[in-house]
């Protein structure tokens, strides 16, 4: 009988579980939505997935967490960064990806993937809702949509409408004035999806284009948001059948990879990029561009973050 080892993705408004057997496949998996970071919603997760994939808990053989909640993880033998997951889940479901774009409810990311699945550079922004899963939560309150129909809002309006404010507590305010002055809800929603994509632009500057390009994390299911960020690219996204796993699965490879006793290169990388992430949480404060914390112009601007490989 085969083995399984489990990875899990502990985000900050979900929680994903995969079940990967001895050869690398996708036995089970599971997302569970919530309000927080939740000991709960986790386990929800792991035993939906372990259900899905017609197994018990004593099957497991190796469990590796990642995620903003990864420490939360009861059970984890160990964790890797969701940059090393995002990047090994979406080079195993989209093989040859060069550039994944992860962005999720607490925070937005581009990664350069190399052609072992690997790592090379990324940048990320943390420190600002800007462009995240909790900005479009804030653009869906405002125009009174369901936040799962926002995406399709947009696409149905026009896009010229000047968004000034990319700052989510802001933003609602701005959207509520629009929306006074007569502006439709879809020129709205347009009009922000097409200002997220320019920030994205942002970051995919600090690390540049390149082919074929996916998007991970649950914004990854809007399609405006996948429609406005190719324009502002000027190449197509392919689009993963499971996007909200691909950091989960990822984990579960590096499971597979640790239980079979090989994750030298993807240990490597992963220590480089604990290391300037706790540099920033140690104290780096957000350089927001014109943001003193009152209303304004509040054009935040990530610190660019790099991992590269030694020539």
């Amino acid at each position: 009988m085969g083995w399984y080892v489990m990875g899990v993705d502990l985000g900050s408004t979900t929680a994903k579980a995969v079940i990967v057997d001895q050869d690398g496949g996708l036995a089970g998996s599971s997302v569970v939505q919530m309000g927080a970071v939740s000991r709960d919603a986790v386990l929800r997760a792991m035993d939906h997935a372990l259900t899905s994939a017609r197994i018990g808990r004593d099957s497991i053989r190796h469990t590796i967490s990642t995620g903003y909640g990864r420490k939360l993880v009861p059970g984890a033998d160990r964790s890797f960064t969701e940059i090393t997951c995002h990047a090994r889940g979406a080079a195993a479901l989209h093989p040859g990806v060069r550039l994944v774009i992860d962005i999720g409810g607490q925070d937005s990311k581009v990664i350069a993937v190399d052609s072992d699945g690997l790592v090379d550079r990324f940048a990320m922004n943390d420190r600002c809702a800007s462009g995240t899963g909790r900005f479009f939560d804030v653009l869906a309150r405002a125009l009174e949509v369901d936040v799962n129909n926002v995406g399709d809002l947009a696409l149905s309006g026009a896009e010229g409408l000047e968004v000034s404010s990319m700052c989510a507590t802001f933003a609602e305010t701005e959207v509520i004035s629009m929306l006074a002055q007569g502006r439709e809800k879809s020129d709205i929603a347009a009009s922000v999806h097409k200002a997220v994509a320019a920030r994205t632009l942002g970051l995919l500057a600090q690390v540049g284009k390149a082919t074929p390009t996916v998007m991970t994390g649950g914004v990854a299911q809007n399609a405006a948001a996948r429609h406005y960020i190719e324009k502002a690219l000027r190449h197509p996204i392919d689009v993963l059948a499971q996007p909200q796993i691909a950091g989960a699965y990822g984990a579960g490879l590096l499971a597979r990879d640790e239980y079979a006793g090989s994750v030298s290169s993807a240990e490597s990388r992963d220590a480089k990029a604990k290391e300037q992430l706790s540099v920033r949480a140690a104290g780096i404060v957000p350089q927001c561009a014109g943001c003193d914390g009152t209303a304004g112009d509040h054009n935040h601007v990530s610190v660019p973050l790099t991992l590269r490989r030694k020539s």
